[in-house]
């Protein structure tokens, strides 16, 4: 009795697979606004991209610093509470306080 391995992943489309799906892609959503859907794409896997190497990098300046297994939830709520600042770019836009209706008018009374 022989047993066959299935595979974990279905195959790659080829060629006709992937005319297929593009013409279905076409009757969904039109040909405008396949350009913007791709370009939209592309910018979300560039974000998941730039958000991986920034993971990475740490991790690595962790390995690099010599961490034992303690060390680094320290390092990790360190650098949460703004002690350390490997970062570069601003991620956090100042904002004004949220108040409810109840707050503004009991304050002009």
């Amino acid at each position: 009795m022989a047993f066959e391995i299935a595979p974990l992943f279905a195959p790659i489309p080829g060629g006709p697979e992937l005319l297929i799906i593009l013409f279905i892609a076409i009757l969904l959503f039109g040909a405008n606004k396949i350009p913007k859907l791709a370009r939209s794409t592309g910018e979300a896997m560039g974000e998941f991209q730039k958000g991986r190497e920034k993971v990475e990098t740490e991790l690595e300046e962790m390995r690099e610093a010599g961490f034992e297994e303690g060390e680094e939830e320290e390092f990790a709520a360190a650098k949460a509470e703004g002690e350390l600042d490997t970062d570069d770019d601003d991620d956090f836009v100042e904002t004004e306080p949220v108040t409810t209706e109840e707050e503004t008018e009991t304050e002009s009374n």
